[in-house]
């Protein structure tokens, strides 16, 4: 480690490795004891306190080092898991205690002081997993949303990160996810927040156990072949007393006018424009990628690193894009197979661009527009859908200019707006019907997935922190049906590669009509090099015995989904015999070939046709 390039990077703003240098670090061989670096520019004196100090009884001053702002101190005999805080003497002669910016643990809330721990004790075997990982553009995405102190709790605790390993796991593989995406593990004082207020950007949350142990979670995530993803938010942080707000007497890690330092969520907002700052956060992310082999980042409120307080009114933050750009750039260039995932609610351009090409550089965009549209087509009354019609074809006019991510998140099941099969029109039976309708469209249409933990159980309640999921809805034969029919959509979406190898290649969707809006029935099909797949969406209470569709190849297409089917639940109206393709050239189709299908109220369908050699469209 060059320590000294390091620092001048750091002071930069072009540093993704400063947890290297700042924190508390155990010594080298030799001499046991830890190295306290902190950073604090305006400070007078700092110390440093902790239980090896008898707290403020004995505290240890620190030396600054030069003109950098940087101060440190060599404490012998210190151990693991010894409670830490600097105290500082700002420029006025006010003397306060702040927890450690890098710390690596902390203690639980509402106790707030840094732990020393020793992250060279993290062992790994995930070597296979890590040399075959990519950003999956060609590769199928079905990402699992999940809080970890509410997807399963022991009696009134949450799981553990022990027991997530042996229990979440498990169930992400059995039903057909490829990547779970935790809500924030960095340390955070308010429950309520669900980690979106963080207090540690380095210290993983003690909620749930130690980081040996959620190493131990990651590694056995990607002996499985799941990956991980970990929200971050570089936008804002907490104003909490012992945390970075103005952390050595002035404002350092905020901006400096109040206007622009107090954000819309009683928060401080990051000084973007400082080069410290910068550093602090990309090394923040750089960290969780190379600690805990992190598989991709999803950044939050990037609307807000867009715009002065997400307000577009108020003009871009010229100083914030700079800092995005950068960050995604280094942490592409320094792990190449991480994936970064922007939540950006904007129309602003190029998100998904390469910042060589002055766009942000995120590798994909939650599509937030599809998201809206689409639940309020399907909360809407079939006799009025004919003239939101076009809701649903809208999301592919823009589609390729992204490349989009479908979620529906934590976001959509919280403050009122209702579950998602909540939100669906209709009566108990109906919601099953089209709620079904409406994964088989979301699984079918380009763009990886996501949704939120309780999704696949058709689950009515919406998200609160301090309870589990709504498990006992299994024992109703609708929702334990209804599982079945996700984790089928899961497999099937994963099985066929014509569902996600082209997702951001023209070639990979196609239209068959998108104008029958006296219906309200949508078709389209998604190809690959070897397979066809043919989707129908009926969005009404009617249904067809022989509904003529045109269809691109000769052949015979077997049905692979049938949202209608008995075991789901549904009216059980399927097409049971492949149907073979027969002439038809008629102009209006656009296509030489049709098939005629059964199509239940309500339903979605699937055909499959395998491509032969050298057909041409």
């Amino acid at each position: 480690m060059d320590e000294g390039k390091i620092i001048k990077t750091f002071h930069e703003g072009h540093c993704i490795n400063a947890y290297r240098v700042f924190g508390a670090h155990f010594a080298f061989e030799g001499s046991e004891g830890v190295r306290f670096t902190v950073y604090a520019p305006h400070a007078r004196n700092v110390w440093v306190i902790g239980s090896f100090t008898n707290w403020e009884a004995n505290p240890i001053p620190m030396e600054r080092t030069g003109f950098t702002g940087i101060w440190r101190v060599f404490v012998p005999h210190v151990k693991e898991w010894e409670g830490y805080k600097y105290r500082i003497e700002d420029r006025r002669g006010n003397i306060f205690n702040k927890a450690d910016p890098y710390a690596f643990y902390s203690e639980t809330r509402p106790e707030t002081a840094s732990k020393v721990y020793d992250l060279n004790d993290i062992k790994w075997s995930d070597k296979t997993w890590m040399n075959k990982r990519s950003k999956n553009f060609d590769s199928p995405v079905s990402i699992y949303e999940v809080f970890a102190g509410g997807w399963r709790r022991n009696g009134e605790f949450p799981y553990t990160y022990k027991m997530l390993e042996e229990n979440l796991i498990p169930y992400v593989k059995e039903h057909g996810f490829t990547h779970i995406e935790v809500m924030p593990l960095n340390e955070y004082p308010f429950d309520g927040s669900w980690g979106y207020q963080a207090s540690g950007y380095y210290s993983l949350t003690s909620r749930y156990g130690n980081p040996t142990e959620f190493a131990s979670f990651v590694n056995a995530c990607h002996k499985a072949g799941i990956g991980v993803i970990i929200d971050m938010v570089p936008v804002h942080f907490v104003k909490d007393s012992f945390g970075l707000r103005y952390f050595d007497g002035e404002p350092l890690y905020e901006y400096r006018k109040p206007e622009d330092a107090e954000s819309q969520w009683g928060t401080m907002n990051f000084d973007l424009w400082n080069e410290e700052v910068r550093s602090f956060l990309m090394s923040a992310a750089a960290f969780w990628c190379d600690i805990y082999h992190i598989d991709g980042i999803r950044i939050d409120a990037v609307s807000n690193l867009i715009y002065w307080g997400g307000n577009r009114d108020r003009g871009t933050n010229e100083g914030s894009l700079a800092f995005v750009r950068r960050m995604n750039y280094y942490i592409s260039r320094e792990f190449p197979s991480v994936m970064i995932i922007a939540e950006d609610s904007s129309d602003y351009p190029k998100v998904t661009a390469s910042t060589l090409d002055n766009g942000l550089g995120f590798d994909y965009k939650w599509d937030l527009g599809w998201m809206n549209d689409t639940l309020k087509y399907y909360e809407t009354d079939p006799i009025y859908r004919k003239w939101d019609h076009h809701r649903l074809t809208f999301s592919m006019a823009y589609f390729y200019s992204e490349k989009f991510l479908l979620p529906f998140s934590h976001d959509e099941n919280v403050h009122g707006k209702k579950t998602i099969i909540d939100r669906m029109w209709g009566s108990y039976e109906q919601k099953f019907a089209q709620v079904r309708n409406l994964y088989a469209y979301m699984f079918s249409h380009p763009g990886k997935k996501l949704n939120f933990m309780g999704n696949e159980i058709a689950s009515f309640r919406e998200f609160d922190e301090a309870k589990e999921l709504d498990w006992f809805l299994l024992e109703y034969p609708v929702h334990d049906a209804f599982l079945r029919y996700f984790t089928d959509l899961n497999k099937i979406y994963t099985s066929h590669p014509c569902m996600y190898e082209n997702d951001y290649d023209y070639a990979g969707f196609k239209w068959i009509d998108a104008d029958n809006d006296v219906q309200s029935i949508y078709t389209y099909y998604r190809e690959s090099e070897k397979e066809v797949i043919v989707c129908l969406f009926n969005m009404t209470p009617v249904s067809y015995e022989d509904y003529d569709i045109g269809v691109p190849y000769s052949g015979t297409y077997t049905e692979i989904l049938n949202s209608e089917k008995d075991i789901y639940n549904g009216c059980n109206m399927c097409n049971f015999e492949p149907v073979k393709a027969v002439k038809d050239p008629r102009p209006e189709t656009r296509f030489d070939y049709k098939i005629k299908l059964r199509i239940a109220p309500f339903g979605a369908v699937w055909m499959r046709c395998p491509k032969r050699k050298k057909q041409k469209n």
